[in-house]
């Protein structure tokens, strides 16, 4: 691999998928680091010669215009460095709306930075449980849960933030604004491979008619692509890499993108993913989603010392706030793991009682004075789980960490990633970041490293 330019560069739009994503370019060999925002000449040099540079960022929380303030600094960043390939990484259920999370508004933020007129959008993530066919995504409900169209999904259909009400993801990006929008769909390459002639030459000459019909129109070129089947990522990921050599570009979709470079690269993961090691001393968790999987995983971790959090109180109540800070921390130093939630754990569905984005940075806020005072008591914490993409992106940002890199996968779609940071109290510290959807029941035991 390259010491100079990396082949790969990615932008999650929270920090949940954007750990995931580093884990499978780590899994295959990939010397990668995750960055907290753009990093400095001083603090890339730093971390060495890498082939894959992430910046982790918010953007699916985020408004339109905070996206293209966030997402433009990411762009020019990657403008300069130059990875053949930019992916824009997304969540695997591209819950969003024209309001928050916009991919539209994201996609077009990005693409001036690289030069290719196609953007590549990869649908489906067979490794979670996600398939997009004839352009529409459909999801399984939890790790091994039933399938259902996303329209249809028991909980992405009722997001609190971002209700998903159209499975054919052409129309739903159409609506937040994202124009001519063509697809190549899953039979037109189920069966290629590099060493079958017939069918990679009728994909490409699919290819190049669409990149020529309206190219005229559009300064762009969005292609959706199906996934269905782990067997169709390598030939996916020739299509971006052989797009790439031609003209930087951006490709968009969750880590099904990563996936389908690796296997079209033939490198599959290195090593059997490493067991998880017992913690080193008490686990503090916290439950920020309001999902019904997170309530099932709360309910059945009998291994901690649970916490109810009333999320209208922890933002708007000081004493509230640091009673709890005081009973996370009693907990942690009598060497109990401890887990605070802030929603139901009947598996209703349930809205915040304040806004989401207040419950996440309220619930940072604490999450980083427990760390601190953890520190000052002589007794730092070394392992973190949080639940919940927007919590989890605001409490490592509020951690003020320098980056992640990988340490170990605690169950498909969810990374144990371990902190780079100024602070020796934080450096090195665990942290697993999940999203709502992410997980078995057993997923807060798993993190304790006993099971």
């Amino acid at each position: 691999m390259t010491t100079t330019a990396p082949l790969y560069g990615w932008y999650g739009d929270d920090f949940t998928g954007a750990t995931d994503t580093l884990a499978v370019l780590a899994q295959a060999g990939l010397r990668s680091m995750l960055f907290m925002g753009v990093p400095s000449a001083e603090a890339l040099a730093a971390a060495g010669p890498l082939d894959a540079v992430g910046i982790a960022g918010a953007a699916r929380a985020m408004p339109p215009e905070a996206m293209r303030a966030e997402m433009s600094a990411v762009g020019r960043f990657f403008e300069k460095l130059a990875p053949p390939v930019l992916h824009y990484k997304v969540c695997s259920t591209f819950d969003s709306a024209p309001h928050v999370g916009n991919i539209a508004c994201g996609i077009q933020t990005l693409h001036p930075f690289v030069n290719n007129r196609w953007v590549p959008i990869v649908g489906g993530q067979p490794s979670l449980g996600r398939y997009c066919a004839f352009s529409n995504l459909f999801a399984a409900a939890g790790t091994g849960g039933a399938v259902h169209r996303i329209d249809r999904h028991p909980t992405m259909r009722q997001h609190p933030v971002t209700p998903m009400g159209e499975a054919d993801l052409r129309l739903h990006l159409a609506r937040q604004g994202l124009d001519g929008i063509t697809a190549l769909h899953y039979p037109l390459y189920d069966a290629t491979n590099d060493t079958d002639t017939t069918t990679t030459v009728a994909l490409d000459a699919a290819l190049q008619a669409l990149l020529a019909h309206g190219a005229a129109a559009h300064a762009m070129a969005p292609t959706l692509l199906d996934l269905t089947t782990p067997g169709q990522l390598a030939t996916v990921g020739r299509l971006l890499w052989q797009q790439s050599q031609h003209a930087r570009l951006l490709a968009v979709g969750s880590s099904a993108v990563a996936q389908a470079l690796v296997a079209h690269w033939g490198k599959p993961a290195s090593t059997a993913t490493a067991p998880l090691a017992p913690a080193n001393g008490p686990v503090l968790a916290w439950a920020g989603s309001l999902s019904p999987l997170t309530a099932a995983q709360v309910q059945a971790a009998t291994a901690y010392h649970r916490i109810a959090v009333d999320a209208q109180r922890l933002c708007s109540d000081t004493a509230y706030a640091q009673g709890l800070q005081d009973a996370l921390c009693a907990g942690l130093q009598s060497g109990q793991n401890v887990l605070a939630f802030t929603g139901p754990t009947d598996g209703a569905p349930l809205a915040a009682a304040a806004s989401s984005t207040d419950v996440a940075q309220a619930s940072a806020d604490l999450i980083t004075r427990v760390v601190q005072a953890r520190a000052e008591h002589g007794a730092p914490l070394r392992r973190i789980g949080i639940a919940g993409g927007d919590t989890s992106s605001h409490a490592v940002q509020a951690l003020q960490l320098l980056g992640l890199s990988y340490k170990t996968t605690v169950c498909p779609g969810v990374t144990l990633s371990s902190a780079h940071s100024a602070d020796p109290s934080r450096h090195g510290l665990e942290l697993m970041l999940k999203g709502g959807q992410m997980g078995g029941a057993d997923l807060f035991e798993r993190l304790l490293g006993t099971a």
